[in-house]
């Protein structure tokens, strides 16, 4: 549909090449169009545990497979330093951070980005599943993989040197072609959890670098009815991880039945008293709320507020919602078409057209 072609190859392209599937089929499709194709894996983490050696064991093998040029970008200090240390930082002040669109921002749309554009290279590419026409952003044919959310921190004038080879491809064809060129990735699982990190165990990572903070565990009411461990160990819309007082909590309130209290979560955080608000589910909807630290794609305020029928999501994969943007002094107020569960402060709210494709505008931190 779109991601059309930069120029007549061949041009010169780097490829950011992260040991899964979907990178190394970037590369295919890369070099059927006529690219000339570099190849970099992008070394961000190396603590016992994650995914790093393996990852890029698999990425020259593949680079080695397709016969592409190789080598290996060492950000390990600046991804510890601006993308880790801001994901502790905002757990700390009650927060919850989104370290995938951070990496993003800093280290694939920022430092790689930067390096290649300074050694003569024409665009980066990457196996995101995005798509983008040299100006805008759009989510990919394969809506159930779609990474926008990720992305709306890219800036404008860098679309026009990014490819996203996989956008009109679903995860099944991309493993169709990965099958048919014999690649070791073939089947290889999914990357999960942090970028670059993987699927680290989120409670004994902060407790190793944030340790406890015991406090008191209440209800909308403000009456404790348990103690958790830390506010940093828990998030808006979380049901599992804590403790209570079950009969306690049943004693003071009457509206349930006590020998079946509803599923609890949590609502709120109040960072001052160090204090963990749990609720029943419908607790946790939202019809508005706040953001700020507003970044826009191909687009100015005035033509955001000027939308019709914009749609917000406030996760990865999360639901499009109809939504109004309302200007205020310092901020926007989103109000919600239909309530929304788990809105968290730190949170990225992300918004997009209701023409398809959808075409992202842009977003906003959540507070």
């Amino acid at each position: 549909m779109k991601n059309k072609l930069i120029s007549k190859p061949p041009t010169k392209i780097l490829l950011g090449l992260s040991g899964g599937v979907d990178s190394a089929v970037a590369a295919i499709l890369l070099k059927k169009q006529g690219y000339q194709v570099e190849t970099a894996y992008i070394e961000c983490w190396s603590e016992p545990g994650c995914r790093a050696e393996g990852d890029r064991r698999d990425a020259l093998q593949i680079a080695l497979q397709l016969n592409l040029p190789f080598q290996v970008l060492d950000f390990k200090k600046p991804y510890r330093e601006k993308v880790m240390q801001y994901f502790l930082d905002e757990y700390q002040a009650g927060r919850t951070p989104n370290p995938d669109v951070m990496c993003n921002k800093i280290i694939k749309f920022g430092l790689f980005y930067d390096w290649a554009m300074k050694r003569g290279y024409d665009a980066i590419a990457t196996g995101h599943y995005a798509d983008t026409d040299g100006q805008c952003l759009y989510i990919p044919k394969d809506t159930a993989k779609d990474q926008t959310y990720f992305l709306y921190e890219i800036k404008e004038a860098q679309l026009a040197r990014v490819l996203f080879p996989l956008a009109e491809l679903t995860k099944l064809e991309v493993r169709k072609i990965a099958e048919q060129a014999k690649l070791p990735v073939a089947n290889k699982k999914d990357s999960v959890g942090i970028c670059f990190v993987g699927d680290i165990n989120i409670p004994k990572f902060l407790k190793k670098n944030l340790g406890e903070n015991p406090g008191e565990i209440v209800d909308k009411q403000g009456r404790v009815v348990g103690q958790h461990r830390g506010l940093w160990f828990h998030t808006i819309g979380q049901r599992h991880g804590f403790v209570i007082d079950k009969k306690k909590y049943a004693k003071l309130h009457a509206e349930f039945d006590k020998s079946e209290l509803p599923a609890l979560y949590v609502i709120a955080k109040n960072q001052t008293a160090n204090q963990l608000v749990i609720g029943p589910k419908q607790a946790t909807e939202v019809r508005e709320f706040l953001v700020d630290k507003l970044q826009l794609i191909n687009l100015t305020e005035q033509e955001l507020l000027k939308q019709t029928k914009p749609k917000v999501r406030i996760r990865n994969i999360g639901k499009l919602v109809d939504c109004s943007i309302i200007k205020q002094l310092d901020s926007f107020q989103i109000k919600l078409n239909q309530p929304l569960e788990g809105i968290a402060a730190g949170q990225s709210a992300v918004f997009y057209t209701s023409d398809q494709p959808n075409k992202c505008l842009g977003g906003a931190i959540i507070f």
